[in-house]
């Protein structure tokens, strides 16, 4: 186990060095950062040319991204005692440095972990929530194929797949926002005269919910943590952006652990536990379904690295500050540092991930083993 988790590690190292070099390769084509960031058309060639040297775009790409990662690192000094000898640890690494945004002037590592908080929180409800809510949708499906719940189940799972993440947070907006204000009272009606003066106000539903539509709402700082789900509005907010990122999710995990639970059925271990009487809950908790988890594990592990990295649709549909707009105002304006720190980082945390998920599996399946 220790040496499969070094070879991972090393792995892990590689990738990370690819991206990050690919990144810079790519941001050569982007655009550029200094009339993007530092003063549009109005500079002259002079001025462009000594932003470049100061912030070291005049060097070669390969030379920006040797200095780059050097400072991610993080810059090695000596530890020296009082009489001016050499102390252990010998030496220190400091504080990995991924530089400045060109847009907003400050250090890029920072304003990350000041958006971090609103997109975990957004991915981890969406996740918790569409798990949950698929794998009880595709075991039923699994358990009862014929039935009604059965049969809806499948065609909304795949009517989730299916539909562009954009167009559920629109469709979730008119409903939401636009409908209860506009669509209710009825204009036309009132308008034509086919109504009496006292109800040219009526609202038929006024009942219908009205959900805010952008922003986090009321918040909680817990130690530099914003929270909002320890307030109602917090949650309130919630609600659409939950519902449009993990839409796609409840499909795939339906879908999944009904055809794994079809599978799981069908095995001698399981008609073995039926003969022996075991109740229902034993033979499809413990049995089937621990099989079952496998895949889904592996598609949690990876779904939940992708929500966090690439929320970016949902944020920019329903303004949630998180990074994933951070990120697309960051291309939008070429802002080098900022692009290829997020890329970065959102690698390492898709790439650990993945890890846990291997190392799951373990507890999931004692058959599976790491040499």
């Amino acid at each position: 186990m220790l040496g499969y988790l070094s070879r991972r590690f090393l792995q892990s190292i590689v990738v990370l060095l690819i991206v990050s070099f690919v990144c810079f390769v790519v941001f050569q084509f982007l655009g550029d950062p200094i009339r993007a960031n530092f003063g549009g058309q109005d500079f002259t060639a002079e001025q462009a040319e000594l932003f470049e040297r100061q912030l070291g775009l005049d060097q070669p790409f390969y030379i920006q991204y040797g200095l780059w990662l050097y400072r991610v690192i993080g810059e090695p000094s000596f530890n020296y005692d009082e009489m001016g000898n050499l102390a252990f640890p010998f030496i220190h690494f400091e504080q990995p440095n991924f530089g400045k945004s060109f847009r907003q002037r400050l250090p890029v590592f920072a304003l990350i972990m000041s958006r971090l908080p609103a997109t975990i929180e957004l991915a981890t409800l969406a996740l918790v929530i569409s798990t949950l809510m698929g794998i009880l949708l595709g075991m039923w499906s699994a358990l009862r194929p014929n039935s009604l719940l059965s049969r809806a189940t499948m065609v909304t799972s795949l009517l989730g797949i299916s539909t562009p993440t954009f167009v559920v947070g629109l469709m979730l907006l008119w409903f939401f926002a636009v409908l209860p204000l506009d669509f209710w009272v009825w204009k036309p009606l009132t308008g034509w005269g086919w109504l009496p003066v006292e109800f040219q106000d009526w609202r038929p539903l006024s009942w219908w919910p009205q959900l805010p539509t952008f922003g986090r709402g009321e918040t909680v700082d817990l130690g530099g943590w914003k929270s909002g789900i320890f307030t109602l509005d917090g949650w309130i907010h919630l609600i659409m952006p939950v519902i449009t990122l993990g839409m796609f999710q409840v499909g795939v995990m339906a879908r999944l652990t009904r055809s794994g639970m079809f599978d799981a059925l069908s095995q001698d271990y399981v008609r073995t536990a039926w003969a022996k009487g075991l109740s229902s809950f034993k033979v499809i908790g413990k049995h089937a379904l621990r099989n079952v988890l496998i895949p889904v594990v592996t598609i949690l592990g990876l779904s939940y690295g992708e929500l966090i990295a690439f929320s970016i649709v949902t944020e920019s549909v329903f303004a949630w500050p998180g990074v994933g707009r951070l990120l697309l105002d960051a291309v939008n304006s070429a802002d080098q540092p900022m692009v290829v720190a997020y890329i970065f980082l959102s690698a390492f945390v898709i790439l650990s991930l993945n890890l846990m998920v291997d190392v799951a599996y373990l507890y999931l399946n004692p058959r599976i083993r790491y040499e």
